[in-house]
């Protein structure tokens, strides 16, 4: 049984065609079982997630779009190998928008058998329906999920109180601990400390991935809502720093292709090592940047499918990296020394 330590101390297309994959509604429905809660659950109903270098994760798909299970099977095996502190999956960077229940469903039930006591899984489950919301946890909930990944309702614009609501509502409704999302660059909706330390007092909001990059806000937000509040970077570039002034780690892109020298970054962050994490960090550097030379997450696909890892397909409205970016992401993985020992290091 794992029992990861919840709380720390810091010391200082190819396009496709429009036809989704069909899956047996029959098989589909066959696999929707009520399960218990992982030990990884069981061991902090109010944080069940680990601190350190948790992945982002893309879902492998086919060049058609279909999703291709095997690679994601083999990618999970890999974090786990690899020291991976943590898993979420069908979020943004799993193009989790794109997707069918059923499908989704056929994606937690592979993170399910490749994860459960071994890493925590983190479900992508936010959209602007906040009924939608809470039936994607419950079907986390039925996979296992450890915690669910709820971003600020986008493109709408709501007001401070109108997401106070909408995120006490969900949490409300299921019991899977909830971890806020923060990121106005693209919601064009700022969850505020304040705001964010009125949610933090419910039960089942354990945490928040704040991705707005301001450094600034870490101190701010763990005086207003406590030393047990989680604090995740959802910023590869700045995340050991936002780590080594009071978080607790980050949810990584970067992590999707170089997840072990992400998890020795974030164990040196986390004890307070700022001269170690600031050395091991330098050449994931430029990695970092480059990793959104296009939308997230083109650059990432293009990198994981370039190291032998996974087949090249991506959605629509998505497109595969364009050619005038290979060059300048792959000196990038060969800095990071991604491609040394990866399946396609003999290329």
């Amino acid at each position: 049984m794992l029992t990861p330590p919840f709380v720390h101390t810091h010391s200082s297309a190819l396009s496709h065609t429009h036809a989704f994959p069909v899956l047996h509604p029959a098989s589909i429905m066959g696999r929707r079982r009520r399960v218990e809660p992982s030990p990884i659950a069981m061991a902090s109903a109010k944080n069940p997630m680990t601190p350190g270098s948790l992945v982002a994760l893309i879902t492998p798909m086919k060049p058609n779009g279909d999703i291709h299970f095997d690679e994601l099977r083999s990618l999970l095996r890999w974090h786990v190998e690899s020291g991976t502190n943590g898993v979420v999956a069908l979020g943004t960077t799993g193009e989790a928008s794109t997707m069918s229940m059923d499908e989704r469903a056929a994606v937690l039930e592979v993170c399910q058998q490749e994860l459960s006591g071994k890493l925590p899984l983190m479900v992508g489950t936010g959209t602007i329906d906040h009924k939608k919301v809470i039936a994607m946890n419950e079907q986390a909930l039925q996979y296992g999920a450890d915690a669910c990944l709820v971003v600020t309702p986008y493109y709408v614009k709501p007001t401070q109180q109108g997401m106070v609501q909408f995120f006490t509502t969900i949490a409300d409704a299921t019991p899977l601990p909830m971890l806020l999302y923060n990121v106005p660059g693209r919601t064009a909706a700022d969850l505020q400390p304040e705001t964010v330390a009125r949610l933090a007092e419910h039960e089942r909001i354990f945490g928040i991935k704040e991705a707005t990059g301001d450094l600034e806000r870490v101190k701010v937000l763990r005086e207003l809502c406590g030393p047990d509040f989680m604090l995740l970077s959802g910023e590869d570039s700045n995340a050991f720093e936002f780590t080594l002034l009071g978080g607790d780690g980050v949810i990584s892109v970067t992590s999707n292709v170089a997840p072990a020298q992400q998890t020795k970054v974030f164990a040196a962050a986390l004890a307070g090592d700022a001269n170690t994490a600031r050395e091991l960090n330098r050449p994931l550097e430029r990695l970092h940047q480059r990793l959104f030379l296009q939308a997230n997450p083109i650059p990432a696909k293009w990198a994981v499918h370039r190291m032998g890892r996974s087949s090249p397909g991506i959605r629509l409205p998505l497109t595969p990296l364009d050619e005038a970016f290979h060059t300048s992401l792959e000196e990038a993985l060969r800095e990071a020394m991604c491609l040394e020992n990866s399946p396609a290091s003999a290329k």
